[in-house]
């Protein structure tokens, strides 16, 4: 029996079922055609996009070899976090009015929640760039010495 490895074409034959995400689907196929657990495939594929989620915080671009070049949109996250300081404003005025029932004070919390954790996951994504690969380190200009300390030497 002659062991084939998957191929990119192999695991698209198949159509997904709408009850799967893409990422549980892709994990189904793996293992039998791998022979390895599913928890395994799950993991490493957990891990990678925890990788490339850490290197476009601190890069603006990201390759997946064979997959596809990934850029961050600074016009698109200026305007996302236009929209998510926006409905935090709206949302935190809306959650002062009392007379609100506790079924509209629960929806208005939990979208609140939701605008301030885009907030928070964007931030870093647009201040943060770290990446200064081609910058060179300036040295410390040298100290000039004041008068005083001259005279003071005499």
């Amino acid at each position: 029996m002659k062991m084939t490895s998957p191929l990119k074409s192999d695991l698209f034959t198949d159509n997904k079922p709408m009850s799967l995400s893409v990422k549980d689907w892709i994990i189904r196929k793996l293992a039998p055609k791998m022979l390895i657990s599913e928890k395994t495939i799950e993991a490493v594929i957990n891990y990678q996009f925890q990788e490339a989620n850490q290197a476009l915080t601190k890069h603006k671009s990201l390759e997946i070899s064979g997959f596809g070049k990934f850029f961050f949109n600074e016009g698109k996250a200026v305007k996302q976090m236009e929209k998510y300081e926006s409905q935090k404003a709206l949302f935190t005025n809306k959650l002062e009015d009392v007379s609100l029932t506790e079924q509209k004070r629960k929806s208005y919390e939990l979208k609140l929640r939701i605008a301030l954790d885009g907030i928070r996951d964007l931030k870093p994504r647009m201040y943060a760039f770290t990446d200064l690969r081609g910058v060179e380190e300036q040295p410390n200009p040298p100290r000039q010495v004041e008068d005083s300390d001259i005279r003071d030497e005499q």
